[in-house]
């Protein structure tokens, strides 16, 4: 499933996709709903490139459709990105701690400035749920697929305020 989500962000955008790439931004996305704490497993800075890797885990309530095919206690993740901070953009690849058949992510964001008090960042990838015929096959996926990006929608749109918490204190 291709996806796209579009966020507005009251900041520059240099400081904007800063942000990004800080661990304290890491630490204060731990205080959303549905995600644990995200740890900071890897962050290595060179020049105008930041790359990071970012374990995660699902917290949040699924529905018993979902939970027919994954334990939610298996819900982690590492995602690894790069961030150009010349360019203002970032590509990311999800790799699952557990359940790597089933699940696959990658896709990039372009932070664009609006003027100089707005940021918009765009954000697309691809994102496949690959589920076994006896557990439903392709029209599972696809549902499942839909609730992951509803999800990622939420949790992008609940960043916001983060993000721009974290360029006041600038």
């Amino acid at each position: 499933m291709r996806f796209q989500i579009e966020q507005e962000f009251a900041g520059p955008v240099d400081a904007v996709a800063r942000v990004y790439t800080e661990e304290r931004f890491y630490e204060l996305v731990g205080e959303l709903p549905k995600l644990g704490k995200p740890e900071v497993l890897d962050r290595r800075e060179d020049g105008a490139v930041v790359r990071l890797s970012v374990r995660y885990r699902f917290t949040g309530d699924l529905s018993p459709a979902v939970t027919t095919f994954v334990d939610p206690a298996k819900l982690s993740w590492v995602e690894e990105s790069v961030h150009d901070l010349e360019s203002h953009t970032v590509t990311f690849r999800m790799k699952p701690d557990n359940y790597a058949d089933r699940l696959q992510s990658q896709g990039s964001s372009s932070y664009l400035a609006g003027d100089d008090r707005m940021t918009q960042r765009l954000t697309q990838g691809d994102l496949a749920v690959k589920l076994p015929l006896l557990m439903g096959g392709g029209r599972t996926g696809g549902v499942v697929e839909k609730a992951i990006v509803s999800g990622l929608e939420e949790h992008l749109a609940a960043e916001i305020e983060v993000v721009e918490r974290l360029l006041a204190d600038l």
